[in-house]
């Protein structure tokens, strides 16, 4: 933990909560803000806007882990959840809802640097991956519409496949728009004319 971070620790028991933060400010010069109260966690989590997020509960509700998925809190940040025991099938939640390290076990402030470390890569390769996967969504939407569009010009002017692409392409460098959007904007238009 090389740079400053700004870390909220969740932590209903206050020695608990001085000893973690003691232990943060020895590692590095880092801004902590601690929550005590887990209710309407979510919002409490995003008003102080956290690099990370360090999670010490004995056992996590199901409520909490819900709470955090509908916030999307976790896809904004890397969250470590610090649990004292196996919770049956809450680690699988956990990590649903985007929790980036579930450690068992509770919090030792010895394991909190690699810990931090270690949520801070997954969440960055998660959030790598996420990215990849909604441009490639994207991309496949706009060849869908790329080929529909393609298809009422081969239709309507009687002209082959290669052909209809070029005049989507002319006519996307014409305008200075992209290729994606007249096509979306001929397949409005064909669908509005019936």
């Amino acid at each position: 933990m090389a740079t400053t971070l700004t870390i909220v620790v969740v932590e209903e028991d206050r020695d608990r909560a001085i000893g973690i933060v003691n232990a943060l400010r020895e590692s590095g010069d880092h801004q902590v803000h601690v929550i005590s109260d887990t209710s309407g966690l979510a919002k409490k989590i995003a008003g102080h806007m956290p690099d990370v997020v360090l999670i010490d509960v004995d056992n996590p509700t199901r409520d909490m882990l819900e709470e955090l998925t509908l916030a999307s809190g976790p896809l904004e940040r890397p969250v470590a959840m610090f649990v004292s025991g196996a919770a049956g099938g809450l680690a699988q939640q956990a990590i649903e809802a985007g929790v980036s390290a579930y450690v068992v076990d509770g919090l030792n402030p010895d394991r909190l640097k690699p810990v931090i470390d270690t949520a801070i890569a997954r969440f960055g390769l998660f959030r790598q991956m996420r990215t990849e996967l909604a441009e490639t969504r994207r991309a496949l939407e706009e060849r869908k519409v790329i080929d529909r569009a393609k298809g009422l010009l081969m239709k309507a002017k009687g002209i082959d496949e290669d052909a209809a692409y070029a005049l989507l392409r002319k006519t996307a460098m014409d305008q200075g728009r992209r290729v994606a959007d007249v096509a979306e904007a001929l397949v409005t238009a064909s669908g509005l004319l019936g």
